[in-house]
């Protein structure tokens, strides 16, 4: 059955983004669409120059929505994110004087730069929606996004984040080098900033919202389709080189990034297929290897374990 006519425009978001700016990025594009459809967040790792924060400003601009960008470095202070009070002399009371984070998409540029204190300082932000200073707590706005972007830890001045922050996000995925004859168009054509900053937004925040409520409500999610969510999430549990598996928070994502993917898809209901082809990438940054097993590729032992599950007949 095909989604109500009401929320289209939202399902084209994709195909108006690699069509026309984002050519080549068709996967991150779309993962990118379904965190923003969830109420989750992204996390791009890969190295620098392959486009991670133009894709968060390309979002920004076709979805109308606010956008504000934290360069992470070692000497950013968790204040740099979500603002201070400032003593106003005139009044002589302390006025809150809002930081980035309070803006729809939030880019944190090489997050893995920061120091963790500054990086716990969105834990609250990303959770609860909202943040506290001085004892005063804000709401943040509604859509609220993280689009954060990692460095290979490989690289140097880069700090590992957390397991309880790297859980905070729905979705963590790279982007890879482009085929060559796409990057031979790019380098002739030279960088798309300039033509991002002139997009023409094709939603409104009213259809984003809206959108988002038919994904949490009135995407389908059968019992069997439950089931092969569960036996995944027991697989990494029981695995010999997983010391800790899914958490029953990672198979709730799963379960809603499953929703979006159909309804990106143009389905009402959600098919195996959704769930499997989403699974890595909401699931594999969560699990925690086994001492002496940390270069595994967290990736492919996922997939080799999704292939021993079954697929249910829905």
């Amino acid at each position: 059955m095909a989604i109500a006519h009401t929320v289209k425009p939202v399902t084209v978001l994709v195909d108006a983004l690699c069509k026309e700016h984002l050519q080549g990025k068709d996967e991150v594009v779309r993962l990118a669409v379904i965190a923003l459809l969830t109420g989750g967040h992204i996390l791009v790792e890969d190295l620098p120059g392959l486009g991670k924060t133009t894709i968060a400003l390309a979002l920004a601009g076709i979805t109308g929505l606010s956008f504000g960008r934290v360069q992470c470095t070692s000497d950013l202070l968790p204040s740099d994110i979500t603002g201070l009070s400032v003593f106003n002399r005139e009044t002589g009371h302390f006025n809150f004087v809002p930081g980035p984070v309070f803006n729809n998409i939030v880019l944190l540029d090489e997050i893995n730069r920061a120091m963790p204190r500054t990086q716990s300082a969105m834990l609250e932000a990303m959770e609860e929606r909202r943040v506290t200073v001085e004892g005063t707590t804000h709401q943040l706005p509604d859509p609220f996004m993280v689009f954060a972007t990692q460095n290979p830890s490989d690289q140097s001045g880069t700090f590992p984040l957390p397991e309880s922050q790297l859980d905070r996000f729905l979705i963590c995925t790279g982007i890879g080098y482009p085929p060559e004859q796409l990057e031979r168009s790019i380098i002739a054509g030279g960088g798309i900033r300039e033509r991002i900053a002139g997009i023409t937004p094709l939603v409104s925040t009213a259809e984003i919202l809206t959108a988002r409520r038919v994904v949490e409500q009135s995407i389908y999610l059968a019992d069997k389709v439950v089931g092969y969510i569960h036996a995944l999430v027991q697989a990494t549990r029981l695995h010999p080189l997983i010391q800790t598996g899914l958490s029953t928070r990672a198979a709730i994502n799963l379960a809603q990034a499953a929703r979006a993917a159909a309804f990106l898809a143009g389905r009402d209901y959600v098919a195996p297929d959704d769930v499997k082809g989403i699974a890595v990438a909401v699931c594999a940054h969560r699990l925690v290897m086994r001492p002496g097993q940390t270069i595994q590729d967290r990736g492919e032992l996922l997939r080799e374990i999704i292939s021993g599950i079954p697929l249910p007949l829905v």
